[in-house]
């Protein structure tokens, strides 16, 4: 109950962000931001994703993205009218074929498909680590992609899956993130994430503790696997469109550069790096697209935006090595208080040597 009480600040205050922009986007009332703010809460799901395996195993991972690929086309699988199925995907099974769900049933569908492939794959590759481990998650996100872009007659193959119901409400994808926020802080106090991010640190010493490392990284795999899994249904949902390129290396470097800015090892660091980074795309493309100020019409030229995305993510990275959070979170003053004196706790009133002791 200890660390509950020391650490629950954290998904409220984040939970108030993520809810402070929604009311926002409702204000103002423009489409085009609802459709920003939208995509904001997607990413925030997807990079919490690979937060709840890379930020406590220490393991990068280059193939989660195939995760939300596995649940977008689950989404259409299962949401889509039966006569677009019989039109575009004629292979999939009767049952399937005359099923459809609402999307939020979808969701959770398309959670447990990603999670079930995640513990198929992670009871291999988890035996692995450091470089290995990273080049066998890419592996992995080639081969879903090269299934899905190949299996005409169930994924359509490379043309696109359309008839995929819209939803633009804003506030599934709210529940969304904020539901990734709490199962991502829930691993990270559970015995199971304490034992992961020990082995983070320090492998050698976990492991003659008696913690099974490959069964830790596991457990972190299947949920982030899970958490990929329904953003990947959202997704699909948020354009009613899904191809298996969508869910490649653009999508996988996007998310982990929005991982790294804020923060690996950070919860808060996932979600504000999101918010950050998203925010600045937004800015850059509304100077592409040209702001008009007055009688003058300010302007950069195409293709810069990714020019001036990549510097300051350099600048960011220079200044913060470890990311915008770098390990630490958001809490309350005085929770911040208690955890500074947990990590160093002969800096704590209580632990000062007294004058006597100093002059023995």
């Amino acid at each position: 109950m200890s660390v509950i009480r020391r650490t629950i600040s954290t998904p409220i205050l984040l939970t108030l962000i993520l809810i402070a922009i929604a009311l926002i986007a409702v204000a103002a009332g423009s489409r085009p931001f609802n459709q920003t703010v939208i995509d904001i809460f997607l990413r925030v799901t997807l990079v919490v994703g690979l937060y709840i395996f890379i930020g406590n195993s220490g393991v990068m991972s280059f193939g989660h993205i195939g995760f939300t690929c596995l649940g977008a086309y689950a989404a259409a699988w299962l949401t889509m009218p039966p006569m677009m199925k019989q039109t575009l995907l004629p292979g999939l099974p009767d049952w399937l074929m005359n099923t459809q769900l609402p999307y939020w049933a979808g969701a959770i569908f398309a959670a447990i498909w990603a999670a079930i492939w995640a513990a198929l794959f992670g009871k291999i590759l988890m035996r692995l680590s450091g470089i290995a481990a990273s080049i066998a998650t890419f592996a992995m996100l080639a081969m879903i992609n090269t299934i899905y872009s190949n299996w005409e007659s169930v994924t359509a193959a490379t043309s696109s899956v359309v008839g995929i119901p819209i939803i633009r409400s804003i506030w599934p994808y709210l529940i969304a993130a904020i539901i990734a926020v709490i199962v991502a802080w829930a691993h990270a106090i559970s015995r199971a994430g304490l034992a992961l991010r020990a082995a983070r640190d320090e492998p050698t010493a976990a492991a003659a503790s008696g913690i099974d490392i490959p069964k830790q990284r596991l457990i972190a795999f299947i949920l982030s696997g899970a958490v990929m899994g329904m953003g990947g249904a959202l997704f699909a949902h948020s354009i009613g469109v899904v191809t298996p390129d969508t869910f490649y290396l653009t999508l996988t470097f996007t998310t982990l550069s929005m991982l790294v800015v804020g923060g690996i090892g950070s919860l808060s660091g996932a979600v504000l790096g999101v918010v950050i980074l998203s925010s600045l795309i937004q800015a850059l493309r509304w100077l592409e697209a040209g702001v008009t100020i007055g009688t003058t019409t300010l302007a950069i030229p195409n293709g810069l935006q990714e020019i001036a995305l990549g510097i300051v993510m350099i600048l960011i990275l220079i200044r913060r090595p470890a990311g915008i959070m770098a390990n630490s979170e958001l809490r309350w003053p005085r929770f911040r208080s208690e955890a500074a004196n947990l990590q160093n706790p002969g800096e704590h009133p209580g632990n000062k040597p007294t004058q006597q002791g100093v002059s023995k």
